[in-house]
């Protein structure tokens, strides 16, 4: 199955697969990457011109989203109710999807 271009997935393998980028903050050549860059904008870095940047996700958990914890909202870790994660350090890499399907907005 063909991922969403920017789709982000955690995987338990150290390395991010041919077509994906790790989410370790890097600045990407826009010139490059333009279908991307219109769906990340400089949320993460660049200038806009020649440059944006990737999510850093390092150290990151997935936590899903609701009306009451938005996007974009960060947990303090470790407190009750603190996952495996938090309690073992263990880290899963991402990884953003620098090729595939454009995704629709309807």
């Amino acid at each position: 199955m063909e991922p969403f271009l920017g789709q982000i997935m955690w995987a338990g393998f150290p390395f991010a697969p041919q077509g994906w980028a790790s989410c370790n903050g890097a600045v990407m050549p826009l010139e490059q990457n333009v279908a991307l860059f219109s769906l990340l904008g400089t949320s993460f870095g660049g200038d806009g011109r020649t440059t944006f940047g990737l999510p850093d996700l390092g150290g990151a958990v997935a936590v899903g989203t609701s009306a009451t914890r938005p996007i974009g909202q960060t947990l303090a870790l470790g407190g009750p109710g603190a996952g495996a994660a938090a309690a073992t350090g263990l880290v899963v890499p991402a990884s953003i999807a620098l090729q595939g399907i454009y995704p629709p907005r309807n």
